[in-house]
C-alpha cells in the first residue's frame, strides 16, 4: 500500500487530521489497534473550545454537534459557602460547547466512512520504520496477515501509550512530567444536570465537578486518593459525597440515579518535545497529557492537528516552513494550556500536604478572583482557549 500520510490512531486527533487532509485533497490511511466498538465507546471529555468547534465545522462534521451540543457562556467556581461565576461570553466574547468526545469520535468515524477515507481497525503490532528517510514505512498485522504501508509522512496520534513516541530514540526527546497524588472518580447517569453550567467545587474534603453530556445525562466527579478502588464506591456513597462537596446551595438540585459507568482517572501533566523526529510527527496524547481540570486534552489535540495539517498542505504546495515550525508552534500553545491546567488543579484540589496555610491560600485566591474582573477575564481567556496565533 502507498499513501501520502499514514495516521496511527483513530482518536479525535487522527480522525480530525484525516478530514483536514481530505478537504485539501491529500491522501491518508488511518490505522487503529482497537475495534470500532471500543473506540466509539471510550468515555472522555466533553468541553469543546471555539477553535475545536470551528475546525469541526470547517471539515463539515458538525451537523449533530450543532443540533445536540450545549453552548455554555460561563461556569462556576464554588467554595462550599459561595459561588463565583465566570462569565466567559461577557469577558471574552466567546463560549464553549458541551459535546462529548465520544460523540465527536462517532461523528468523525461516520464521516470518514462516508468519504471513503481508509480506516483500518484492529491493526495489531503496528511498527514504524525508516522515519528519518524520505519514505517511512508502517507495518502491522491484521487478520493474521502482515501488511505494509509506504508514506511520505507518519502522524503519531496513538495516545500516551502508543507506538509512535516509543519509536523515537530516548536521547532525541525531552520528557516533562508531573503525576498528581489523586484521581477523579467519575459517574455517568441518565439524570438531569444540577445546573445549566459546569460547577467546579473546592471543598475541605476535596474537589468535585458537576458536568453534563446533555439535558438528561449528567457527568459528576469527586477527587479520590489513587489507592481508592471503584468497587469501594457504591452509587449511594458517591451521591452522598458529591452532595457534601458541592455545598448546600447546589445539593437540593442534584437528581440521583443509577450509574451507567463509574471509573477512576489518574491525573498527570506530561509533555514530550520536540514533536517531530524525521518524518514522524506526534499529535494529541502521544505528545502531551493535561489534567482534566482545564478541559484542554481534546482541544489541544485539535490545535495540534490544525498546525500539522497546515504544514502538510504547505509541503504539498512546495513550502517546508509549516512542517519545520510545527513542533515550535504546537508546543507554545501546549505549555500555556499545561500552565492553566496545573494552576486550576492546584487551586481546586486538596493535596496530601495541604495544611491550614495552604488551604487559606486557595481561599484567598478564589476570593481575589471573585473581586477582580481582570482575574476573572484571565481565567475566562484560558478556559475558552487561547488563539492559535
Amino acid at each position: 500500500m502507498r499513501t501520502q500520510v499514514a495516521i496511527i490512531g483513530a482518536g479525535p486527533a487522527g480522525l480530525l487530521l484525516s478530514h483536514l487532509l481530505y478537504k485539501a485533497g491529500i491522501d491518508c490511511v488511518i490505522l487503529e489497534r482497537r475495534d470500532r466498538a471500543y473506540v466509539e465507546s471510550r468515555i472522555r471529555a466533553g468541553i469543546l473550545e471555539q477553535i475545536t468547534v470551528d475546525l469541526l465545522r470547517q471539515v463539515g462534521v458538525n451537523e449533530r454537534m450543532d443540533r445536540e451540543g450545549l453552548a455554555h457562556d460561563g461556569f462556576a467556581m464554588a467554595t462550599g459557602e459561595e459561588t463565583i461565576r465566570i462569565d466567559m461570553a461577557a469577558l471574552t466574547g466567546k463560549n464553549v460547547m458541551v459535546y462529548g468526545q465520544t460523540e465527536v469520535t462517532r461523528d468523525l468515524i461516520d464521516a470518514a466512512i462516508e468519504r471513503n477515507i481508509p480506516l483500518l481497525f484492529e491493526a495489531e503490532n503496528v511498527a514504524v520504520h525508516d522515519v528519518t528517510g524520505a519514505k517511512p514505512i508502517v507495518t502491522w498485522t491484521r487478520n493474521g496477515k502482515q501488511e505494509k504501508l509506504e508514506a511520505d509522512f507518519i502522524a503519531g496520534c496513538d495516545g500516551f501509550h502508543g507506538v509512535a513516541r516509543a519509536s523515537i530514540p530516548a536521547d532525541k526527546l525531552s520528557l516533562f512530567e508531573r503525576v498528581y497524588p489523586f484521581g477523579w472518580l467519575g459517574l455517568l447517569a441518565d439524570v438531569p444536570p444540577c445546573d445549566h453550567e459546569l460547577i467546579y467545587a473546592s471543598h475541605e474534603r476535596g474537589f468535585a465537578l458537576a458536568s453534563m453530556r446533555s439535558h438528561t445525562r449528567s457527568r459528576y466527579y469527586v477527587q479520590v486518593p489513587l489507592t481508592e478502588k471503584v468497587e469501594e464506591w457504591s452509587d449511594e456513597r458517591f451521591w452522598d459525597e458529591l452532595t457534601v462537596r458541592l455545598g448546600p446551595d447546589v445539593a437540593p438540585r442534584i437528581t440521583r440515579g443509577p450509574s451507567l459507568e463509574k471509573s477512576i482517572a489518574p491525573l498527570r501533566s506530561f509533555v514530550a518535545e520536540p514533536m517531530r523526529y524525521g518524518n514522524l510527527f506526534l499529535a494529541g496524547d502521544a505528545a502531551h497529557i493535561v489534567p482534566p481540570t482545564g478541559a484542554k486534552g481534546l482541544n489541544l489535540a485539535a490545535s495540534d492537528v490544525a498546525f500539522l495539517a497546515e504544514g502538510l498542505i504547505d509541503h504539498y504546495k512546495g513550502s517546508a516552513t509549516g512542517l519545520e515550525l510545527y513542533s515550535t508552534r504546537a508546543l507554545s500553545r501546549i505549555w500555556k494550556a499545561e500552565r492553566f491546567s496545573w494552576w486550576f488543579t492546584s487551586l481546586m484540589h486538596r493535596f496530601p500536604d495541604t495544611d491550614a496555610f495552604g488551604r487559606r491560600m486557595q481561599m484567598a485566591e478564589l476570593d481575589y478572583i471573585k473581586g477582580s474582573e481582570t482575574a476573572r477575564r484571565t481565567v475566562a481567556e484560558n478556559y475558552v482557549g487561547l488563539p492559535l496565533r
